[in-house]
């Protein structure tokens, strides 16, 4: 029998906009207030994981487990150059998980894995798939720069969401 009561939103709005609250009605509009895509005015990769660690800042601060899902050691090295340098009075405790099997003790997890939807309360994805669970997560940001390949790979995981019955609010600075 489904549940009629939606369920009270508690973490950070730390994957959308800042100031936002959940709009009352159906669980699904619950829903899908904690899926967003960030689709930067920038085009380079460095100002995609610059966005992403400011994120992950703001969602670590406000009390959130944070995982960020990359694809490459390459690019997981970056982001974690960038959370050590991100501000000189903050400290974003964070490891690189390689594994699924590898349990992350710290607050905020680089990814080269598929994240569990369990460990995690903000799920930030960098990478080209999208979990299989993504419509079990909590809060799930995307975050593209304006590069044509980067926003394909975007949209497709844009009509996955879909698929699973989730319409992501989209922030486009491209618009502004």
């Amino acid at each position: 029998m489904p549940d009629n009561n939606p369920a009270p939103q508690t973490g950070s709005n730390a994957a959308g906009a800042s100031g936002q609250e959940a709009e009352p009605g159906s669980r699904q509009e619950d829903k899908n207030q904690r899926y967003w895509f960030h689709i930067l005015l920038q085009d380079t990769p460095v100002a995609r994981n610059l966005h992403t660690v400011k994120l992950a800042n703001k969602a670590w601060q406000q009390g959130d487990r944070v995982c960020i899902v990359c694809d490459t050691a390459e690019q997981a090295g970056e982001l974690d150059e960038l959370l050590w340098n991100f501000s000189p009075e903050a400290f974003i405790p964070h490891s690189i998980v390689a594994e699924s099997a590898t349990i992350c003790s710290d607050p905020v997890g680089i990814l080269l894995c598929p994240p569990r939807a369990e460990d995690w309360d903000t799920v930030i994805i960098l990478s080209d798939t999208l979990p299989a669970n993504a419509d079990s997560f909590k809060r799930l940001a995307l975050v593209a720069h304006n590069d044509p390949e980067v926003l394909n790979q975007a949209r497709s995981h844009f009509r996955q969401l879909r698929t699973l019955g989730i319409q992501p609010r989209v922030h486009d600075q491209r618009k502004r």
